[in-house]
């Protein structure tokens, strides 16, 4: 398979978010093996209007990369021991992304940082270019549940019930 396309990230993140599921998440690691994942959960942050999303609170260094061009890598820590696995998506100072919450049997956002043995050294890569991660293209999922977004009740009743969170079922 292929890498997405840079044109693949451009689009807004809810688009991206449901798009991305079924997709193959590439990790290449140190020793040179490389491992293959299928995306079956992901959440959407749709810029400084949407209360969820670290660029809710203005342009920070911590948030830079996310004003860029989509298709870099946004990571953060939580907890002081889980780093989170996000892509950019859009264009240049609109601030969007996707987190990817599942990947394969692995399911949770912070289960998924330390499969993948993510690190402050992911922030900003390129998803083009990067050899160590990156997306393969799949065929389109045909079967996506929406949900609620997890652990982001500080945002408001209006943006924490946004069915922004996709998930792939397999059932069907």
């Amino acid at each position: 398979m292929s890498r997405l396309s840079l044109d693949f990230y451009k689009q807004d993140a809810i688009t991206v978010a449901e798009k991305l599921l079924g997709k193959i998440l590439v990790r290449t690691w140190e020793d040179g093996t490389t491992s293959r994942y299928l995306i079956t959960e992901t959440e959407a942050y749709l810029g400084e209007e949407d209360l969820a999303c670290h660029a809710s609170k203005g342009r920070t260094l911590r948030t830079e990369v996310m004003y860029g061009d989509g298709g870099h890598i946004y990571v953060y820590l939580i907890y002081g021991m889980y780093w989170m696995l996000n892509l950019v998506t859009g264009t240049v100072g609109h601030p969007e992304a996707v987190l990817i919450r599942g990947l394969d049997n692995i399911i949770g956002s912070g289960k998924v940082g330390r499969e993948l043995k993510i690190d402050k050294s992911f922030y900003g890569d390129d998803l083009w270019v990067s050899s160590r991660i990156w997306i393969e293209d799949a065929p389109e999922a045909l079967h996506i549940i929406p949900a609620v977004r997890i652990g982001i009740d500080y945002a408001g009743e209006e943006w924490k019930n946004k069915l922004w969170r996709f998930i792939l079922d397999k059932h069907i």
